[in-house]
């Protein structure tokens, strides 16, 4: 497989996500056009999630799908006011990180995000039926656990699967969070290391039966089960890894651009850790089974709005459009300041 960059695609500007443009995720909407929901970073550290239209300018000296794109804002999908979105204090609150997935089972784009508010990170779910307008359904709730938890990456699969008990289901990734680590980020580095593999941050799947929310879309919001991801050994993601862009089905499987954290070679003050993107594929009938994780990364800071912005040495593919049977558009931040785009071909 091989990534090509197309460069940057979405900077932060004066009236709109003045301190960062990032993690961007995309989806096809019902008449053919591509759209981007950007998490936009306010001054007070306040995310919100917004919608630009994707206008695609052919270029006749390249290949087609690879000209220049223009964006047009159309507002925000998002703004943080349920209360689990919001909070006082100088690390900020709002939407963060969204994944968007269409899902034809149920006839709705599914967005999973990441709601920072008083309990710190919660995974949360908005639904739409045009991908423009969208509805809170809430916090996702995991049965047979009363106490909540910090939770991120989260992102549907497009497709019913059945879940480890056989049951026709709607999974999700998610990624629960380590919380007890010291303030200094070279100790709690250190602390990290000395886990073994299994018991730092990973990617785990939940799972919605698919007949509940037939009945009631409110219930995309419980899910009855959920299990942690086993990787296969590689030269990347050594700290941990997490979902990335939602999975998409291709011949050897279910598809998916996640990311991984690893220490840097030769740390700075500034920057200890470098997030890098990677492929893994799973059975498509049993999601616990990995068949494949690329030994090296995808892709890995390079470009100087990679190793330099607001958190530097950072890609984080969030969004994935299929160009081809072989062919993906992958949309990431970097270095949680604007936003990328490159193209996945498969072998």
């Amino acid at each position: 497989m091989k990534f090509k960059r197309h460069g940057i695609i979405l900077k932060p500007a004066p009236n709109l996500g003045r301190l960062g443009m990032l993690n961007p995720a995309c989806a096809r909407l019902r008449n053919g056009t591509l759209q981007l929901y950007p998490r936009m970073v306010a001054p007070g550290n306040v995310s919100r999630i917004g919608s630009f239209r994707v206008r695609e300018k052919p270029d006749p000296s390249t290949p087609p799908g690879t000209g220049s794109m223009e964006l047009e804002f159309d507002g925000f999908a998002l703004e943080p006011e349920a209360p689990y979105e919001l909070r006082d204090g100088p690390e900020g609150h709002g939407c963060e990180d969204p994944r968007v997935t269409f899902i034809a089972a149920i006839d709705r784009y599914v967005m999973a995000y990441v709601a920072f508010g008083p309990r710190g990170p919660e995974v949360a779910v908005a639904i739409s039926e045009d991908g423009l307008q969208w509805h809170r359904l809430g916090l996702i709730q995991f049965e047979g656990s009363d106490e909540p938890f910090a939770d991120k990456d989260a992102a549907f699969f497009p497709e019913p699967c059945l879940s480890p008990d056989g049951i026709e289901s709607l999974a999700f990734y998610h990624r629960p969070t380590l919380q007890h680590f010291p303030a200094d980020p070279r100790e709690a580095i250190a602390q990290i290391k000395a886990l073994p593999p299994e018991e730092r941050e990973g990617i785990a799947v939940g799972y919605v039966p698919l007949a509940a929310v037939r009945k009631d879309l409110g219930a995309l919001c419980i899910a009855t089960q959920t299990h942690r991801l086993t990787m296969p050994p590689a030269n990347w993601g050594t700290i941990k890894v997490g979902a990335g862009a939602p999975p998409v089905r291709v011949d050897e499987g279910w598809l998916s651009v996640i990311h991984g954290v690893d220490e840097l070679a030769h740390p700075s003050d500034a920057s200890l850790l470098r997030y890098v993107a990677g492929v893994i594929i799973h059975d498509p009938r049993r999601l616990e089974r990995i068949l494949f994780r690329s030994p090296e990364p995808l892709f890995v800071p390079k470009s100087g709005a990679e190793l330099h912005g607001a958190v530097g040495h950072v890609v984080f593919p969030t969004g994935i459009d299929r160009r081809g049977e072989r062919e993906f558009d992958i949309f990431y931040g970097m270095a949680d300041y604007e936003i990328g785009c490159g193209r996945l071909t498969l072998d």
